[in-house]
């Protein structure tokens, strides 16, 4: 199993940006073909050593890296791609990961 990791750090409305993410994003991504599950973040979060400036992390499977690279040049990828940069346009806040995982 692979997964996308998207960090996104305190907006400045955050109540404009949790509206756009779940009513018009997460149905956008839900489309993406090959997403196998979806998993937001939920309520603060924080750091061993207390308080972060990140506001939400979204977490998405697929299959192998190269279903992550399939899924993105997708129409519906591409949309969702292109969507994240109206509610997250300063590219340099958001973090992305993308990696296969093993169980150990």
């Amino acid at each position: 199993m692979a997964r996308m990791v998207v960090i996104y750090p305190a907006p400045k409305d955050m109540e404009a940006f949790d509206r756009h993410y779940f009513e018009i994003h997460v149905p956008l991504a839900k489309r993406i073909p090959g997403l196998r599950k979806y998993e937001v973040s939920y309520g603060p979060i924080v750091t061993p050593v207390g308080t972060s400036n990140i506001h939400r992390i979204g977490t998405l499977y697929f299959d192998d890296l190269a279903a992550i690279e399939k899924a993105f040049a997708s129409p519906e990828g591409r949309a969702a791609g292109a969507d994240r940069r109206i509610y997250a346009p300063d590219d340099s806040g958001v973090q992305m990961f993308l990696f296969d995982n093993r169980e150990v």
